[in-house]
């Protein structure tokens, strides 16, 4: 396998796919082409029996595509990804009894299945995250009408929500404790903000870099942003968000 940048060639086109090189390889016989569209070439040719070349149709060995793409225990092509052991399969490994029950996705099948998801899970959570920045623009409005409330008359206000939030030590929902209700409410709300956001980043480099090795770390990923996961942050901040919207703003 030689590397597009150590080939010199940057403008290269795929003949297959007719577009710029994309993770470019090279057959045996020194031709280049994108890595996912050799790899669906050579899954459909090894139902024949034979790899050859899609250019020049000399044979290609099993492992021009990488390691990544080579089942070590039977040193055949890996053609399928299992959704359930979440390996890449060979034929041989297919037809093991270990793996007959179990559902089997071709593997650039199994690449556009778990983009989709991945793309829908993307768009759940931002969704999600505009709630959320939501609900904390109307906690500090609310704080801050607290605090003129408290303060009208007597002393200008020392401090507004972000600078009280900032001078709070960093502590976990189970520790807000000592500080006043409304501030803890901002604090969760903040939380989940860097939680969600931080899994939209994951998900959307995912998404662009997805490829056979990276099946498996797409679906732990997607298990990972499920609603059951972070139930730590969205059934706690529902909780607290139900209780601000139903009672009056409190005097600090």
């Amino acid at each position: 396998m030689v590397p597009l940048w150590e080939d010199g060639r940057e403008e290269a086109i795929c003949p297959i796919c007719q577009e710029g090189l994309k993770e470019a390889v090279s057959t045996d016989c020194g031709h280049l082409f994108c890595r996912a569209c050799l790899a669906q070439h050579l899954g459909k040719a090894s139902a024949c029996g034979v790899l050859s070349c899609p250019l020049c149709r000399k044979p290609c060995s099993e492992g021009v595509l990488g390691d990544g793409y080579t089942c070590h225990r039977h040193q055949k092509k890996v053609c399928w990804f299992c959704e359930e052991s979440r390996l890449l399969l060979c034929v041989d490994c297919r037809g093991s009894p270990e793996h007959t029950s179990h559902c089997e996705l071709a593997i650039e099948n199994a690449i556009s299945h778990y983009k989709e998801r991945l793309n829908r899970r993307i768009r759940k959570l931002r969704k999600d995250a505009c709630e959320l920045q939501r609900l904390r623009a109307q906690e500090e409005e609310r704080l801050q009408t607290a605090q003129f409330q408290t303060d009208c008359g007597t002393r200008r206000l020392e401090a507004g929500p972000e600078r009280q939030l900032a001078a709070l030590p960093r502590q976990g929902p189970d520790q807000l404790e000592d500080v006043p209700a409304e501030v803890s409410r901002l604090l969760g709300i903040s939380k989940a903000i860097t939680c969600v956001s931080s899994l939209v980043t994951d998900l959307e480099m995912m998404a662009k870099k997805l490829d056979a090795n990276l099946l498996k770390s797409a679906s732990d990923l997607l298990n990972r942003s499920t609603l059951e996961q972070l139930e730590a942050v969205y059934p706690y901040l529902e909780k607290r968000i139900n209780e601000t919207l139903l009672q009056p703003p409190q005097r600090l």
